[in-house]
């Protein structure tokens, strides 16, 4: 075997060991995961909200601020989902998807009085629960995780903006009827 071929195997037997560390930290079998500190609820706005696709049968429109999400280096996709019901009344809850695993958290929800309502002991569920709403699935599938990973910000900003244009009218103008 040539120097060449040598060091060429050496690398990519290197890169396969590097890729395979980085994935066991964000893997469901690692025991050492750990989720980082969760930063403060973020201030959101409405208007801001882009519009999630739901199915049929929801009759509130969802969507996530933009300016709210942030990728931790745990994996975790952390975000404002904006809820506003026929009669306008807005709902909102800070929450975080771990794509890796496939589970939702919720850690905290606005109030009426304008504030959030931290919980005290927020616990992960499976995107799959049997929740009251599936927007934390609809955004995991249309941005927030690739496959099993999260994807960076920006990319989720760009997806969630081509969903609008290719939508009738964005969150804005559904919210305001």
């Amino acid at each position: 075997m040539n120097k060449k071929m040598f060091f060429a195997r050496l690398c990519a037997a290197g890169m396969l060991l590097t890729c395979g560390s980085v994935r066991a930290q964000n893997n469901a079998d690692n025991l050492d995961w750990v989720e980082l500190a969760t930063p403060p609820a973020p201030t959101f706005s409405a208007d801001a909200a882009m519009l999630l696709e739901m199915p049929p049968y929801v009759t509130l429109q969802v969507g996530i601020d933009p300016h709210t999400i942030q990728v931790g280096s745990d994996g975790v996709v952390r975000y404002v989902v904006v809820m506003r019901n026929v009669t306008g009344t807005i709902n909102a809850a800070y929450e975080g998807i771990r794509c890796f695993t496939r589970d939702v958290k919720t850690y905290a929800r606005w109030t009426s009085q304008g504030t959030w309502n931290i919980l005290s002991n927020p616990t992960w569920r499976t995107l799959n629960d049997n929740m009251p709403s599936r927007h934390a699935m609809a955004f995991a599938m249309q941005g927030a995780c690739d496959g099993t990973a999260a994807n960076a910000v920006s990319d989720i900003k760009k997806v969630l903006k081509l969903s609008q244009r290719n939508s009738k009218s964005g969150f804005q103008t559904q919210l305001s009827r």
